[in-house]
């Protein structure tokens, strides 16, 4: 709107506003024109929920194929030590200790092996009685010794040294010192019988299957309760010096 002054010049009319009512930029005089304020566009949150649920999803997929990767390699460690021969839990838990897998990677492996019977502590402790015996000439004291040092429970040791006979510890025990007797025929007999006598001890016999067995191996008075030959029957001494 244009007035008209007494000089003839033509001037804009001051511009005034209703009470509450904004001014369009640009329109009125700069002194009394309020300037809109823009409001700030919302935040899309359903776009910020999927981010998150990606991320999630992201982390739970890294963690379950690190967790996969450990599994792999607990299996991988135990099958290479069950291959050169049969460990105990005990053992066979030290190993995968020393490979710095994590608690629960080692224990799901042993429980796992143990599921599908590839450890099992009572069957090696059987085993072990057998083959220390018979193979080894082992009596019963040293092969308790070696199942305690493969941290096999003491009632499993109990069941599985009950499978042997005695008679049979002690036949194995006359054909020990017979063998090891003839080796020391350079010595005199009592230097012979005391060298003996600690050999067999140190085997794991106990002292009265060692005394009769010594005897009988050096040709001395033959152990109550056998033959003159011994408990195999064939004759038994040694000339010593």
């Amino acid at each position: 709107m244009t007035t008209a002054s007494h000089s003839g010049e033509e001037h804009l009319a001051t511009v005034s506003y209703l009470p509450g009512a904004w001014a369009a930029p640009g329109v009125g005089s700069a002194s009394t024109a309020d300037t809109l304020v823009s409001e700030p566009s919302p935040t899309n949150s359903t776009d910020s929920n999927d981010s998150t649920d990606s991320n999630d999803s992201t982390e739970s997929e890294e963690s379950k194929g690190l967790s996969n990767k450990k599994t792999r390699r607990a299996e991988n460690v135990s099958l290479a030590g069950l291959t050169r021969r049969n460990m105990s839990r005990w053992e066979l838990e030290k190993l995968l200790r020393s490979r710095d897998l994590d608690d629960d990677a080692i224990t799901n492996e042993l429980d796992r092996l143990e599921g599908v019977g590839l450890i099992d502590d009572a069957a090696l402790a059987e085993t072990l009685v057998r083959t220390q015996h018979e193979r080894k000439g082992l009596g019963r004291q040293s092969i308790i010794s070696e199942l305690r040092r493969r941290h096999i429970d003491q009632e499993i040791i109990d069941v599985a040294i009950e499978a042997l006979d005695a008679d049979d510890e002690r036949e194995r025990a006359f054909e020990i010192a017979e063998k090891r007797a003839s080796q020391l025929s350079r010595y005199d007999k009592e230097t012979a019988k005391r060298r003996l006598t600690s050999f067999m001890l140190r085997r794991g016999y106990s002292s009265a299957v060692v005394r009769d067995s010594v005897d009988h191996a050096l040709g001395g008075s033959h152990p109550r309760g056998s033959s003159p030959g011994g408990p195999s029957g064939d004759g038994g001494g040694v000339r010593f010096r």
